[in-house]
């Protein structure tokens, strides 16, 4: 049985939300076979406080998540990522960076709750709703059988996974 551990980046514009919850909920679901990082193409330099109390109210940890440019992956003592998975639609238009190792990829977009209008419970809701949209897509591809799985079917799965 292999014991290795996949490198996931999950990218977004601003990296305040979004990217940010797919990063603490895939630390915490993938039970130590999959290392997840957030970035962003533009980052914003902070992380939503609504984002942080949702990862809180979930029972995750939020301690050392923090908004940062995805030029920190591309650096050469940048972890090798398997995976990135583009959680906004501005950064899926985006021209990516080259990522070292060519890892698989895909869109898995999901409404911007840093958007959301209205009352305070209104922007709650809309971050939970964003949490629970990437929690379901993180546990369709926790359960896929990656190590048996060639390129091509695998990266048809991620596809499909993002339009769900």
């Amino acid at each position: 049985m292999e014991n290795r551990v996949y490198n996931v980046l999950f990218v977004c514009t601003g990296n305040s939300a979004r990217s940010i919850l797919a990063e603490g909920l895939l630390n915490a679901l993938g039970k130590g076979r999959f290392r997840a990082y957030s970035a962003g193409s533009h980052p914003k330099g902070e992380v939503h406080p609504y984002t942080l109390a949702t990862l809180q109210r979930q029972g995750l940890p939020s301690d050392g998540l923090r908004s940062k440019s995805w030029d920190e992956f591309v650096q050469p003592d940048a972890p090798r990522l398997d995976f990135v998975f583009t959680v906004c639609d501005q950064a899926a238009r985006e021209a990516c960076p080259a990522w070292p190792g060519q890892p698989l990829s895909a869109h898995w977009g999901v409404p911007d709750p840093v958007a959301a209008e209205g009352t305070e419970e209104v922007r709650r809701k809309a971050f939970q709703d964003a949490a629970v949209i990437l929690k379901r897509r993180i546990e369709l591809f926790l359960s896929l059988p990656i190590q048996k799985l060639s390129a091509t079917p695998l990266q048809e799965e991620l596809q499909g996974i993002g339009r769900q």
